[in-house]
């Protein structure tokens, strides 16, 4: 596996991102801004998962960084519940559901091979870590 020396490389990255950016789009109008709890929710567990991509690449421990995956998993799957939740309550179309869960879903599998690595290094910086 490539190592990637910059955040910015992590195609996980990449992908939490635009799920964040996505997030943030579909709950800028819309029924949802009536329930500003639940639209904060959202917000939050989806920025969660970029933000904890980030500070685990940022300790260059790959034990540490494998931690910080877990818990940007576990906020990808809050975001899922809620985007699930937010359909149910109309407050998101079909469309724009779906196309995010489906980004989601890429996000998840990126996520999981990235661990899997990390794991395989058993507390060893990989060649060429920054």
């Amino acid at each position: 596996m490539a190592t990637a020396s910059r955040l910015e490389d992590l195609i996980v990255w990449q992908l939490a991102v635009e799920l964040r950016d996505g997030i943030l789009k579909l709950t800028d109008s819309g029924r949802v801004l009536t329930d500003r709890e639940f639209r904060d929710q959202i917000r939050d567990s989806a920025s969660s998962v970029p933000r904890n991509v980030a500070e685990g690449f940022g300790l260059f421990q790959p034990r540490q960084f494998a931690k910080h995956l877990r818990v940007a998993r576990g906020s990808l799957a809050e975001t899922k519940n809620h985007l699930e939740d937010g359909r149910t309550r109309k407050y998101f179309n079909e469309a724009d559901t779906v196309r995010l869960l489906k980004l989601a879903a890429r996000t998840a599998i990126a996520l999981t091979r990235l661990l899997k690595y990390l794991d395989s290094c058993k507390g060893h910086a990989p060649t060429g870590w920054p």
